[in-house]
């Protein structure tokens, strides 16, 4: 017979879990979670594999989710894995990137690092912080399968946010395990999206829920060490079958001597029993001596984890006095070590002895710990984290310690700066000075942050209550900003023309309103209105500051490509490049590189667009201008639509509107959208692409516009395969009557010219196909340097005439490739005969080319066409795929799949990929996942194993 009162029950830890263990879901510590630990061994038996997988747990405190990532790392590291273990919490979460941080071996002294080697004007890390950390993760996973955990994601920064989207789907083909764990009954920092985008891109989720009843019962034994009553698990029910509650509220009858252990069986003894946590935590305290219990009320206001010298100086007294109440606190299982650290065994815990605190003596004491930490100098971080709850209206040292916390952390988490500035804001007085600053760099930081709408609404308000000269302009101006940015620019307009009607402007503020206000215009495609303005900026260029300088050349580009003057318009955005700022308005700039690309692109000298795409990348990256995150890969989609390239446009546009989702920066986006709807109609996925252009018309509806003009002609495309000509006439119907409109559209896409010629001719409509053959004429006449403008006009004047002969220079001269098989299925049309007839010869062959253009490109509606043009004339030509490539295994890759894979089987990560092949990691990364899809695999291991076990002829070129 054993006493329950005087034996000690057993702990209830997990038993070892490395090898066999991988297949014993239910044991001693770790009851009633199979299908837990089943997903769990699935994806440790992959990375064993050299394939990657992503876990997410979640579920309430105290439902075990730390214990599962506590045995994941014990497995995983009986497995031969490297492991990487990190944790969120509440105090740290204003610091960017602690989690990941913390898992990877990292000190607070890599993000000093990071800022002393960027330029001084650098005002966003995030971009080079992700891709540091990044680089170092290949680096360690090329070694072998690395395992990372992080636990109470709840608390993540956003940065450790952004981190995790963007590295664990660029990651995905090494042999990294993660495992991301959050609660779902706290506070939520945005890591439920990202649980949420992980899943639909494959990640397997497990929610931990309640325990059974036999779970319960199993539990209960493994403490006691003998099997509970009914009588017993009655009272056990209710804990709700949460497994923290549950084991505490066992120790906790055993502890008081409630249950007695007789003949193997545990029943009670008394039925009092603790109902609820506070409770327990209550009792658990109580046993305590009054200095120990006082010691972790003070504790627990400085968080979970907590340093022994904070805790001594909020005391005022050396450590040493602290030692018998830590020992003791220690021994009662409250608090644990944690590196240099203590930290409260449980979250339930620490939030139960934070709740034995007053509300008025907690607040005090968070001052008081506030104090201690500004005091101390250094960063404000760690202060700001109690100032952003606890800081009364009007103190000054608070608001003093909020602005230094809010400037450090900007650069590297402008989502935490943006909540410190606007807790700041709360807490300034009306009559305060600093009111206004705190209101722009609430503006500011909400702006940079993606939190448009947010900035916007801040603006106005503010507003609304100033009366200095010159404030309401800068808020306007800020307004503005954040509306171009947001893809609003009519809004933009209205409110950086009132900006420049407020009294009180400076120079330096007119000249940021002059840019925003040309660059909203040019954005909603109404260049003329603002043509005055930037005629006279120019003019007068020492009297205007270089933004505004900037802004002008660019609307006069703009002005120049409607006029049908592509070298003026070139001229143009070359000297907004040579003057572009670099100086304290570096969020504001405009990066003319990127519109010096597209008027490349519309022009067809293309190795000169991906030279200027290249460079404007690494401006965005250096300066921090995450803003423009997303515009390279959006604007290489145009350039690589117009290479032919359709995949790789397509990697590209995804790629694209993927960052600007994360960043909430959708200005460009319908450049992109625009391009996935061409690419769809020209793969003939009708249906793909009329999903696009339902998201289009979304993007319109909110008020997007930049791009629209020749967003168009994809919206055209998609008319005329889904009801025929007539309907693309409907929506081209601007430039079919509009001058201006057709000579901007024929500007912006010379593949245009002979397809509104012959869509008009289809349609019944000559005078249209004639105005559109005239304009295209026109252009190429007045602009003799420009070979695409007269390959364009030879073509649609081929159509319109039925003439042989400009037909076949168009097929020779295009310089893309789908205009040159348009061209070539354009003559074979003319030469054709009926079947049968004699002399088709030259009507076939230039249908062959057509066919083997259209094919080489990936248009395989294009292609199916041809085809049947070919069958009425009684030839019969399958898809080469059909006949040359099978659909799956080695032959089955493509040119550049193969090359894709040789240098990724070679152990280059996809940045080094993409600099050999002169591409972007986007493109390399969606080839890498159809040379997978082909062969079969899910890692690089694999395709370095299959790359070597082909004969050398059957191997991937070199590059």
């Amino acid at each position: 017979m054993t006493d329950g009162s005087t034996a000690e029950p057993p702990s209830p830890v997990p038993e070892t879990t490395t090898g066999a263990d991988l297949g014993r879901p239910s044991r001693r510590g770790w009851r009633g979670r199979t299908r837990e630990w089943r997903a769990l061994s699935a994806l440790l038996r992959a990375a064993e594999q050299s394939r990657g997988g992503v876990l997410l747990v979640e579920g309430r405190s105290g439902m075990g989710k730390s214990h599962l990532l506590s045995d994941a790392v014990e497995a995983a590291a009986g497995q031969g894995f490297m492991l990487a273990h990190g944790a969120a919490d509440e105090p740290s979460r204003l610091a960017p990137l602690v989690p990941l941080m913390t898992a990877l071996g990292e000190s607070p002294q890599t993000l000093r690092e990071a800022r002393s080697v960027m330029p001084s004007d650098t005002i966003d890390l995030r971009l080079r912080l992700i891709e540091r950390l990044q680089t170092r993760l290949e680096e360690r996973v090329f070694e072998g399968p690395l395992l990372i955990a992080l636990d109470d994601l709840q608390w993540a920064d956003p940065t450790t946010i952004l981190a995790l989207r963007s590295m664990i789907p660029e990651l995905a083909s090494y042999p990294l395990m993660w495992i991301l764990a959050r609660r779902t009954d706290g506070t939520d920092s945005g890591i439920a999206q990202l649980f949420e985008v992980l899943e639909r891109d494959g990640a397997r989720r497990v929610v931990l829920e309640p325990l059974g009843d036999c779970a319960v019962a199993e539990v209960v034994a493994d403490v006691l060490g003998a099997t509970p009553s009914t009588e017993l698990l009655s009272l056990t029910a209710a804990t709700g079958g949460n497994p923290y509650l549950l084991v505490e509220l066992v120790r906790g009858l055993h502890d008081e001597g409630a249950v007695v252990i007789e003949d193997g069986q545990a029943r009670l003894a008394s039925r009092r029993m603790p109902r609820r946590v506070q409770e327990i935590a209550r009792r658990r305290l109580a046993r305590l001596s009054p200095h120990t219990r006082h010691m972790l009320q003070v504790a627990a206001v400085l968080g979970r984890a907590f340093r022994v010298d904070d805790l001594a100086e909020m005391f005022g007294e050396p450590p040493s006095r602290l030692l018998a109440a830590l020992e003791e606190a220690e021994a009662a299982g409250v608090v644990v070590p944690s590196g240099e650290q203590l930290t409260f065994r449980h979250d339930l815990l620490w939030q139960a002895v934070t709740e034995t605190v007053t509300v008025p003596v907690r607040h005090a004491l968070h001052r008081q710990a506030a104090d201690m930490l500004l005091r101390r100098g250094g960063s404000a971080i760690p202060a700001a984290a109690h100032l952003m709850h606890y800081a009364r209206p009007g103190d000054t040292r608070a608001l003093e310690g909020l602005d230094q916390a809010v400037n450090e952390v900007l650069p590297s988490s402008p989502q935490s700066a943006a909540d410190l500035a606007v807790r700041a804001l709360e807490l300034t007085t009306p009559g305060d000075q600093g009111r206004f600053d705190r209101t722009v760099t609430a503006v500011y930081a909400l702006t940079t942050s993606g939190r448009l709408p947010e900035a916007a609404d801040f603006a106005r308000a503010a507003m609304s209550h100033t009366q200095v000269p010159g404030q309401a302009a800068r808020l306007r101006y800020e307004l503005a900003y954040a509306l171009l940015l947001a893809g609003r620019p009519m809004d933009a307009v209205a409110e950086a023309e009132k900006a420049l009607g407020e009294p009180g402007l400076t120079g330096e503020l007119r000249g940021l309103a002059e840019q925003v206000y040309l660059r909203a215009l040019y954005a909603n495609h109404d260049f003329r209105r603002g043509q005055k303005l930037a005629e006279s900026i120019v003019a007068a260029a020492d009297e205007h500051g270089r933004a505004a300088h900037v802004g002008a050349r660019m609307l006069l580009s703009y002005v120049s490509w409607a006029d049908g003057r592509p070298a003026d318009g070139i001229s143009h955005v070359r000297e907004a490049v040579r003057i572009a700022p670099r100086d304290d308005v570096q969020a504001r700039r405009v990066h003319p590189r990127l519109h010096l690309a597209t008027l490349l692109t519309d022009m067809r000298m293309l190795d000169e667009a991906e030279t200027q795409l290249q460079r404007v990348e690494e401006e965005i990256t250096e300066f921090g201008h995450t803003a423009y995150a997303a515009s390279p890969a959006i604007f290489r989609a145009r350039l690589r639509l117009a290479e032919g390239r359709l995949d790789d446009a397509a990697a590209e546009a995804q790629a694209g509107m993927a960052i600007a989702d994360q960043m909430g920066m959708h200005a460009f986006v319908l450049l992109a959208i625009a391009v996935l709807v061409i690419v769809s109609v020209h793969r003939g996925d009708i249906d793909a692409a009329a999903g696009y252009a339902q998201r289009y018309e979304e993007q319109l509806r909110a008020g997007t516009r930049f791009g629209l003009a020749w967003g168009r002609w994809g919206m055209a495309l998609l008319a005329d395969a889904r009801a025929g000509p007539r309907e693309a006439l409907d929506v081209l119907h601007i430039p079919y009557t509009d001058a201006m409109e057709r000579r901007w559209l024929l500007m912006s896409e010379p593949d245009a010219a002979a397809w509104l010629a012959r869509t008009a001719l289809a349609a019944e409509d000559r005078p249209s196909a004639e105005s559109v053959a005239i304009t295209a004429e026109q252009l190429a006449r007045d602009n003799p340097g420009f070979s695409t403008l007269a390959a364009s006009a030879a073509h649609a004047r081929g159509i319109l005439r039925g003439d042989r002969v400009p037909l076949s220079h168009a097929s020779a001269s295009h310089p893309g490739p789908w205009g040159r098989a348009s061209a070539a299925e354009d003559l074979g049309v003319l030469l054709a005969r009926p079947a049968g007839g004699s002399g088709n010869d030259a009507a076939i062959g230039a249908l062959d080319r057509a066919l083997e253009g259209y094919q080489q490109v990936g248009a395989l509606r294009d292609a199916a066409r041809i085809r049947a043009r070919l069958r009425r004339l009684g030839v019969r030509r399958r898809h080469w795929t059909q006949t040359e490539r099978p659909v799956s295994g080695w032959s089955s890759l493509t040119d550049t799949e193969r090359n894709v894979a040789a240098l990724a089987a070679q152990g280059l990560t996809n940045p080094q990929v993409a600099t050999q092949m002169f591409v972007s990691p986007h493109t390399v990364k969606f080839h890498l996942r159809q040379v997978f899809r082909k062969l079969g695999i899910g890692s690089r291991v694999e395709l370095a194993r299959l790359a070597t076990e082909h004969t050398p002829g059957d191997r991937p070129p070199e590059v």
